[in-house]
């Protein structure tokens, strides 16, 4: 008998969760969802860290497809990417609710 491979559910759940799981990233998801964009140097003086630091939480933000950025020299523009984050939300949705619906707790 062979393990059964990992689904693709699972998978893009845990590459959400290791999106969302920093401090910084939070910031960057609550500061983006209130605006229609966001420039990265408004950004950094919000959000209390350093430039680079803030550029690698917005890479890691968008290879998981939270967001969406747009070059505009010399600046880059990134928003939510909402088509994205609907599907991320039916995704955590139904895996929550799928935990919540388990009787046999320890």
């Amino acid at each position: 008998m062979s393990k059964k491979k990992f689904t693709e559910e699972q998978i893009r759940l845990s590459r959400i969760a290791k999106a969302l799981g920093h401090p910084v990233r939070i910031a960057i998801l609550q500061l983006l969802a209130n605006q229609s964009c966001c420039y990265h140097g408004d950004m950094s003086e919000i959000i209390p860290v350093a430039k680079s630091t803030l550029s690698q939480h917005l890479n890691e933000l968008k290879e998981a497809g939270l967001i969406q950025g747009e070059f505009t020299p010399p600046m880059v523009k990134y928003c939510i990417n909402r088509e994205n984050w609907e599907n991320t939300r039916d995704l955590l949705g139904s895996f929550i609710e799928n935990i919540s619906e388990v009787k046999n707790y320890c």
